[in-house]
């Protein structure tokens, strides 16, 4: 049985890595990253994800498992290149880290999250990674020859094998490169693990765009979900030294060009549930095993650099945006699902996929502004007969009734 949970946790490490590392690539190129600074910023969220994974399965003796925030490369990826470059970047990724332990430390920041409406969030992620899930159909119009295989494989394994669709695809896409790619191909790629230390710099306008829209599509999108899909196997972690252990593990990934550690929310699954272990107080060992495998994986990460350079950028973006489809599926249903907040939702959505630039702040916070006050300017304050008269509850208890929300929501 222990072997079984092994497998697993190795499993759900191969998953996570192969479906999304492309987006993290993409995200941290998008903001002035080199291809060696990329590469680092890959092995050092690997690190990361690796030290938390294992020091929390073995501390708590829960499935907790941790992973890159995907939504947040995505972010970047809609960031584009920033004032001062990549070394501004990663100054933002510091200031996402400190919130994120922050937020573990007090409770004002779960009193933050706890105040955004759920349509504004959905809106804003979904706006954030719009234009990553179209560029599969992009990819198909530009480079049929190579799109259309990896296009067709991720629709047959996304019946038939959910979890491999992905991984699939790039595997295809892979083979696509090496059979239409340069002559050498891979050959000449390096093989150690790249390691770059970027001196941070703090830009006020920076970590406006990135730090703080990071920090709220993490907690959102990442953290929240990953403590609704624990809750759902009937676990429930605390949350407060979660976050931060995931912090620190960001601040120490951030000047090697990590941008953000958190909860998992989709691989979480594969290590929480039945499958894994009969007995639910063994299923840790899983997390310890998906914590091994992504150290083991962050050594390829000059590998996994290479194959991106020697592919059409289109390509990448296409696979990219595959993994992402079904996190677009879930914002929108989640932005739009309720009447009220609806509009505020839509706005926050058009302006946060407009990706413009104002006061060189990017178009994630001026969404979440504009969603804000439209969501003020319609609200309709209920009859004073029918309002309730307990007082608001506090920002934890809050986040924690909003976690045990979505974990009904997923058990419906």
């Amino acid at each position: 049985m222990r072997v079984q949970a092994v497998m697993a946790g190795l499993v759900s490490a191969v998953v996570g890595y192969a479906s999304s590392f492309t987006v993290v690539l993409a995200g941290l190129r998008a903001v002035g990253a080199t291809p060696g600074q990329a590469a680092s910023g890959l092995l050092a969220l690997c690190c990361g994800i690796g030290a938390a994974a294992i020091f929390l399965g073995l501390r708590y003796r829960m499935p907790i498992s941790i992973a890159w925030s995907t939504p947040g490369a995505a972010l970047l990826v809609a960031t584009g290149p920033v004032p001062g470059g990549f070394p501004a970047a990663v100054g933002a990724f510091i200031v996402c880290a400190g919130l994120i332990v922050l937020a573990g430390l007090s409770p004002w920041p779960a009193r933050a999250i706890a105040a955004i409406p759920r349509p504004i969030a959905g809106a804003m992620l979904a706006g954030v990674i719009l234009s990553l899930c179209t560029a599969p159909v992009r990819a198909v119009v530009d480079i049929p020859l190579l799109a259309v295989p990896v296009v067709l494989t991720w629709a047959v394994l996304q019946r038939y094998l959910r979890q491999w669709a992905v991984p699939g695809a790039l595997v295809v896409a892979v083979i696509a490169i090496a059979v239409h790619g340069p002559g050498n191909g891979l050959s000449g790629a390096a093989l150690r693990p790249a390691v770059e230390l970027t001196t941070p710099t703090l830009n006020p306008s920076v970590v406006v765009s990135i730090a703080i829209p990071l920090f709220l599509v993490t907690m959102a999108a990442q953290n929240v979900p990953g403590m609704a899909v624990m809750a759902t196997y009937g676990y429930a972690p605390p949350l407060r030294p979660v976050l931060v252990a995931t912090g620190l593990a960001s601040a120490a990934a951030a000047p090697f060009g990590g941008h953000a550690v958190n909860l998992a929310a989709i691989t979480a699954a594969m290590t929480a549930g039945p499958d894994t272990h009969p007995d639910p107080g063994r299923r840790w060992i899983a997390t310890v095993a998906l914590g091994t495998g992504q150290l083991t994986l962050g050594l390829g990460a000059g590998l996994a650099m290479a194959l991106v350079l020697l592919s059409p950028p289109v390509l990448v973006t296409a696979v990219a945006g595959l993994a992402l489809l079904s996190a677009l599926g879930s914002s929108l249903a989640g932005a739009v699902t309720e009447p009220e907040g609806r509009e505020a939702a839509v706005v926050t959505f058009v302006v946060t996929a407009s990706g413009m630039t104002i006061l060189s702040i990017g178009a994630a916070f001026w969404g979440l502004v504009a969603g804000g006050l439209t969501a003020l300017l319609l609200h309709r304050r209920p009859p004073l007969e029918q309002r309730p008269s307990s007082t608001a509850q506090p920002g934890a208890e809050r986040l924690e009734s909003r976690v045990a929300g979505m974990s009904a929501d997923r058990s419906s």
